[in-house]
């Protein structure tokens, strides 16, 4: 399957994790595309603006800019987990892909590492406790 074929497979709702949360109702195996992550391409200023005035926590580094995904369907609502199954890479400089880190699971939430700081602190995975 391509990007497009797993995204139709990705759809929202509630998480153990937190809030709601991006699952699959099928198999990804380990290095696949699952989907491109776009949205509002955005300066570092204004990341910072959004994120202080806003309190937007949607918005992705893709490296030189930043992409705003708080209009987005699917994966503005992707979840921190520090054993997560997914990463973030380039794609180019308007989109990044989500790509599966380790063979995901029929119905497994789909998660990230967010990657800064602040997020271990008040995490609660397995890892953090």
């Amino acid at each position: 399957m391509q990007a497009k074929d797993y995204e139709k497979f990705i759809h929202v709702k509630e998480s153990p994790i937190h809030g709601k949360g991006i699952f699959t109702s099928v198999d990804i195996p380990e290095g696949s595309h699952i989907m491109v992550i776009q949205g509002d391409v955005i300066s570092g200023n204004e990341c910072e603006r959004r994120e202080e005035e806003e309190n937007n926590v949607y918005i992705f580094w893709n490296g030189d800019t930043y992409i705003d995904t708080v209009n987005t369907e699917k994966i503005k609502y992707i979840n921190h987990l520090c054993d997560c199954n997914c990463d973030v890479i380039d794609r180019d400089e308007n989109s990044l892909w989500l790509i599966a880190y380790r063979d995901i699971k029929a119905g497994e939430e789909l998660t990230i590492d967010y990657g800064y700081d602040e997020i271990y602190e008040w995490c609660k995975c397995a890892l953090c406790a």
